[in-house]
Formats: C-alpha cells, sequence, structure tokens
C-alpha cells in the first residue's frame, strides 16, 4: 500500500510542477500585462485534485492518520486555484494581480503540504 500511495505522491508532484510551472513560465509575460493560463497549469491543477484524493482515500482505508484541517485548507485553496485558472483559461490576457494570485495561492500549497506537521 505504501508503495502506491508514493507513486500517487510522485503524480501529486508532477500536478505542481505544471502548475507552478506554467506560472513560473509565464511571469515575463505577467509584468508586460500579457500572462494568461496555459493547459499545463488546469491540467496540473486536476491532476492534484484527483491524486490528493486518491492519496487521502488511500491513506484512510489503510488506517493510517490524517490530518484533515490541513487537508480541508489544501483543499479550499485548490478549488480557488481550480476555478480561476478553469474560468480564466480562454481570456488571451490576464490582469497581474490575478494572475499572481494563482501563483501565490499554489505556493502557499506547497508551504502548507511541506511545513504542517
Amino acid at each position: 500500500m505504501e508503495t502506491l500511495i508514493n507513486i500517487f505522491v510522485g503524480l501529486h508532484i508532477l500536478g505542481i510542477a505544471a502548475l507552478l510551472g506554467g506560472f513560473l513560465v509565464q511571469m515575463k509575460a505577467m509584468g508586460a500585462g500579457e500572462a494568461r493560463v496555459v493547459p499545463a497549469m488546469l491540467h496540473g491543477a486536476l491532476l492534484m485534485l484527483v491524486t490528493g484524493m486518491v492519496m487521502i482515500g488511500l491513506r484512510q482505508w489503510d488506517d493510517m492518520t490524517v490530518n484533515h484541517p490541513k487537508i480541508a485548507l489544501k483543499l479550499a485553496l485548490l478549488v480557488v486555484i481550480l476555478g480561476l485558472v478553469y474560468v480564466k483559461r480562454d481570456e488571451e490576457r490576464l490582469p497581474a494581480p490575478l494572475f499572481g494570485a494563482i501563483g501565490a495561492l499554489t505556493t502557499a500549497n506547497v508551504f502548507i503540504a511541506v511545513l504542517w506537521t
């Protein structure tokens, strides 16, 4: 079971990389006011959602402990990120503060995952 959970952790990290990588690639365009949501950002956020839910399910199925407040906060942030990315995916340009919020929320999600024990 531990191996299966670790596989999903790896997939979850790939989702974070896609979302944050898409943001970082657009940072120069954000300064010029021409940032846009790239498909990798949407796919990364969806991958994070699916793999996160699977990991929680597997941990509970195996009677491992789950930090429910931490997971609830991470899920809430991810839902906001996913909503922003999904709604704004077809727009040619996003305002810098809105696009910056996607990156800030993603970074906050990573730090919550790493620092909250």
